[in-house]
Formats: structure tokens, C-alpha cells, sequence
């Protein structure tokens, strides 16, 4: 398999809204599941399982039936986190957070077909995912978003710029606050795609935003060889 993923890479993070009480026959297991099925039919590049507080047999049951659904697609299915809960469901890869082992670790013991993912918030984060031969790096908070208060304040359009251009050609996906209005500016800063969780959970205009996105990314890649 390559490990490569066709831009923009459109990566869709799910909510983390199961618990230690989720079974595979709860609601928020079975919404995850439906979730995961739209995304391969608008063709998702990447979805990442962001369920943090399952239990190890839960979660590898959701990869598994999870990477059922995105087998023989255009979608990759990456496990946040838990390397060996994704080889062992059959999962493409996974995403390291800040507290993960490195991403050379993890090339080292899953092999160079195994697609990594990391999480930075600076340059300098970006850059050790380079040189640790991660596939890419989701950079943030670029907006304002509760969810990654713990990263510090927003920080901009223009760092953005400044890191993806530091770092190239290796891709940086853009992540925090990324709406339906603001992620063109990203695009025009050059990222190589766009991560959300809210972003990507309306099930009924899904196709519709992955059909903008895509459209917005080839505009600017068209004025940029003008």
C-alpha cells in the first residue's frame, strides 16, 4: 500500500463521544459506524478513530468494523494513538499526539507501509515530524476551538504560512476552529488539507463540503502556476 495520500487530504476526526461504558451495540458506537460509511461515499481521504476513553476490546472492535467499511475505498482509516489496536483491526495507520511515542519508533516497529500521522503546534513540532519520518503533520490550533484550549491561543493564518512554507514539501494539514468559511484562507496559505471534528459531523452535507473543499484547493493550486 502507499502511504502516500492524493491532496487536498480531507481528514475527518471523530468526536470522542463514546465512554468506558460504550459497547459495540450502543448508539454512539453504531452513529460512529454511520458516520464512517457517508465518509467513504463522499470520499474522505482520512478518518481518524479519536476515541479515547474505550475500553482496548471496544476500540479494536470499532477499528475492525470501521476499516470494513473503508477497505477497497479512497478513504485511510487511522487509530489515535493505539498503533497496535489498528494493526491488529486492520486499520492503515495511526495519529500520534504530543504524549505518543515518536513517529521514528513507530516506523521502526510497524514497517514502511504503515501510515503515521502526528499532531504538532509549532515549527519545531512540524519539523521533528519530518525528520522522524511521519507521512504528515496536522498543525493547530490555526482558529479559535474549545477543544484545543490546552494548545495555547489560536495561532493564525500567517503562522501557518510560515510553517508549511519552513517544511515543504512535507504536508501540513490545517486543524482548530476550521469552518466552512474559514478554510479557504488555509488553502491559500498552503496547507495540504484540512482536519476537523465538527467540521466533517453534519452527515447530510458532508459529500457537499468534501466536493468544496477540493474544488477551493484546485483553484488556488491553478493561480499559483499562473
Amino acid at each position: 500500500m502507499s502511504r502516500q495520500v492524493k491532496q487536498p487530504v480531507i481528514y475527518l476526526i471523530t468526536s470522542g463521544a463514546t465512554n468506558t461504558q460504550t459497547t459495540p451495540a450502543s448508539e454512539e458506537f453504531l452513529e460512529i459506524l454511520k458516520l464512517i460509511a457517508d465518509a467513504v461515499a463522499a470520499k474522505v481521504s482520512l478518518i481518524q478513530l479519536r476515541e479515547k476513553n474505550l475500553s482496548a476490546r471496544v476500540l479494536f472492535e470499532l477499528t475492525n468494523q470501521a476499516a470494513q467499511l473503508t477497505r477497497a475505498s479512497e478513504t485511510r482509516l487511522l487509530v489515535n494513538d493505539r498503533a497496535d489496536v489498528a494493526r491488529a483491526a486492520g486499520a492503515d495507520g495511526v495519529h500520534l499526539t504530543a504524549h505518543s511515542l515518536g513517529a521514528d519508533v513507530m516506523r521502526r516497529t510497524f514497517g514502511p507501509d504503515f501510515l503515521i500521522g502526528v499532531s504538532s503546534h509549532s515549527i519545531a513540532e512540524a519539523r521533528a515530524a519530518r525528520a522522524a519520518n511521519a507521512d504528515f503533520a496536522v498543525w493547530g490550533p490555526v482558529f479559535a476551538t474549545g477543544s484545543k484550549n490546552a494548545f495555547g491561543a489560536p495561532q493564525g493564518v500567517t503562522k501557518l504560512q510560515t510553517v508549511v512554507r519552513d517544511v515543504a514539501p512535507f504536508p501540513i494539514i490545517a486543524l482548530g476552529g476550521i469552518n466552512a468559511d474559514n478554510f479557504v484562507s488555509c488553502l491559500e496559505a498552503g496547507a495540504s488539507g484540512i482536519a476537523g471534528i465538527g467540521l466533517f459531523q453534519d452527515r447530510g452535507s458532508l459529500t457537499e463540503t468534501v466536493t468544496r473543499i477540493r474544488e477551493v484547493f484546485e483553484q488556488n493550486g491553478k493561480k499559483r502556476k499562473v
